[in-house]
């Protein structure tokens, strides 16, 4: 169950992570959706998609899949990303994330996230496993 919509998240990182990448198209359980528009800061050559730009967007679509579960926390943070380079993203078309959360526990959060080129959505450019470490909660008194 939700507990923030894809506003509300927007909202709360525009206070706590301007600079981050990408935007909110939807959250659902233990799921979210986010797209990118690719601008030439995002680019290497060929003109393809750079790999930071493919990895920091994953790891932004992980959190927002989080923020959907717990609400509003900034302290949340990456703990582990492995990330694998399937194929080339061309630098032409925005990138999609669908992030699916595997475990959200007390203290830890596992997913995964596919980024896909809009110009393909069946065949993932990157395929991402993630972890985040999660500050205990006021309602955790287990901890």
């Amino acid at each position: 169950m939700t507990v923030m919509t894809a506003e509300q998240i927007e909202h709360f990182l525009d206070e706590v992570f301007p600079q981050r990448m990408g935007k909110i198209e939807s959250v659902g359980d233990m799921t979210a959706t986010m797209r990118l528009k690719i601008g030439n800061e995002h680019l290497r050559p060929g003109p393809r998609v750079s790999g930071p730009t493919m990895m920091g967007f994953a790891d932004v679509a992980m959190y927002v899949a989080i923020l959907a579960q717990i609400g509003p926390e900034p302290m949340a943070v990456t703990s582990d990303l492995n990330c694998h380079f399937l194929r080339a993203a061309s630098g032409d078309h925005d990138i999609i994330a669908h992030a699916k959360l595997i475990k959200l526990g007390r203290r830890l959060a596992v997913g995964e996230v596919q980024l896909f080129s809009a110009s393909d959505e069946t065949r993932p450019v990157v395929h991402v496993t993630a972890s985040y470490a999660l500050p205990q909660r006021p309602d955790d008194v287990s901890a």
